[in-house]
């Protein structure tokens, strides 16, 4: 079996080692390549006189050793916890912004997953993870992201994953696989809930059926959703109901069934509000 390669991104924050924390839980028994990723950037001064240069420079090399210093810290931190004979971690320290950071990652080292916290330090070192986590959401739309609420502390099993679906299209196998290669990992069933809204269309009973299909190598089950005042707080609500439901994952659509219908960003609201981690696979062709 390939090791898998998974990003971590880290801004030295608690959150993001509790995300890091997750993923050396979550894949204690599987071989992984594992990448600690820290992005820094120089705001530019815009003094482009000779002095305003030198100061950048030196500005830049401390930022660029104070990452290289942490990213050091971190990969020892992770010895100390660590002891997962078939994981090796690699600190990455990139001058440029989170996303780019990530992606060209992503496309250099054939990642499969990237992991990480929703919130980040705060302070002067603050790079807004809250805020960046969502733009790699939105912009990495090639690699499948688990994002780890900040308090969120795994045993090291996944039981249910909740599949929270508008039946919009029909599922091809790509897609679902690094789903079902979760569910596979912890013999995990998943629920797959469509939030009811008005009739089940033609297309929809299509969709649900092709689901089937590609499922049955593992515990599945459908279970359809009143829907509350929003799909958002319709699937916190299923979630808050049962315990077992140890991940939420979605797949993401150029403009989601769920926004088209709702005008609700529902995949943000989830990646911010969900009390479990959040897996968001894109359609990425």
């Amino acid at each position: 079996m390939r090791k898998k390669r998974i990003i971590l991104p880290t801004d030295f924050s608690e959150n993001a080692w509790n995300a890091i924390a997750y993923a050396l839980a979550i894949f204690k028994d599987v071989p992984c390549d594992f990448f600690i990723l820290n992005a820094y950037q120089l705001g530019t001064s815009g003094l482009s006189t000779k002095m305003g240069m030198a100061n950048d420079t030196r500005l830049f090399n401390l930022i660029k050793e104070e990452s290289e210093r942490e990213l050091k810290k971190t990969l020892e931190r992770i010895q100390g916890v660590s002891n997962a004979p078939d994981h090796t971690f690699k600190g990455l320290s990139i001058a440029d912004n989170l996303v780019n950071a990530i992606g060209r990652t992503v496309y250099n080292q054939g990642v499969d997953y990237i992991i990480m916290g929703t919130k980040g330090a705060s302070g002067l070192r603050e790079v807004f993870i809250g805020s960046n986590a969502y733009k790699i959401i939105r912009e990495i739309d090639f690699c499948p992201i688990i994002a780890v609420p900040d308090d969120y502390r795994s045993n090291g099993t996944i039981r249910t994953i909740l599949l929270a679906t508008g039946y919009e299209h029909l599922f091809e196998s790509y897609e679902l696989k690094p789903l079902l290669q979760i569910a596979q990992l912890f013999n995990a069933k998943i629920r797959i809930a469509h939030v009811a809204d008005g009739e089940f269309a033609k297309e929809q009973e299509q969709s649900k059926k092709a689901i089937k299909k590609k499922l049955k190598s593992i515990q599945f089950d459908f279970v359809e959703l009143e829907k509350d005042s929003t799909i958002n707080q319709t699937i916190q609500k299923t979630i808050g109901a049962d315990n077992s439901i140890d991940m939420v994952a979605m797949i993401n659509h150029d403009r989601g069934f769920f926004e088209r219908l709702t005008r609700e960003p529902v995949i943000k609201k989830i990646a911010f509000n969900s009390q479990v981690p959040f897996l968001v696979i894109h359609l990425f062709e």
